[in-house]
């Protein structure tokens, strides 16, 4: 399976399979990176790192402190990531093999306050 990014009527098949989602915390302007691979109908979060807590942001409670990220290990299991947009929150960046492209240029034709839906491409 590979990932598909969904915004309304608009989508697009990325051929990934495995992912990190990063973005800045709409609040506390903080880096915050989640690592994603894909196994079956599912998105498995295998580790979140986040530079800094406060604002509903606080590292899991299995976190430790490395380079300057507090690191995790979620292992949650989830058929789709939504990703909220508004003009308080700069663009998600979705990155593989070190690489970085924003949603919006993934999308172009989306509107900006439309939603985003991550999910294996069925």
């Amino acid at each position: 399976m590979s990932l598909c990014l969904v915004a309304g009527a608009v989508s697009v098949a990325l051929g990934w399979s495995q992912f990190t989602l990063a973005w800045t915390h709409s609040v506390q302007k903080t880096a915050w990176e989640e690592d994603y691979r894909i196994e079956g109908a599912n998105l498995v979060a295998t580790e979140a790192r986040v530079k800094g807590s406060g604002a509903g942001m606080e590292p899991g409670p299995d976190a430790v402190l490395r380079d300057g990220w507090w690191v995790s290990r979620p292992m949650r299991r989830l058929p789709t990531l939504n990703l909220a947009r508004s003009d308080a929150v700069p663009d998600w960046r979705l990155c593989r093999d070190g690489s970085c492209v924003t949603v919006s240029a993934l999308l172009p034709a989306a509107k900006t306050t439309d939603s985003m839906t991550l999910a294996p491409c069925r």
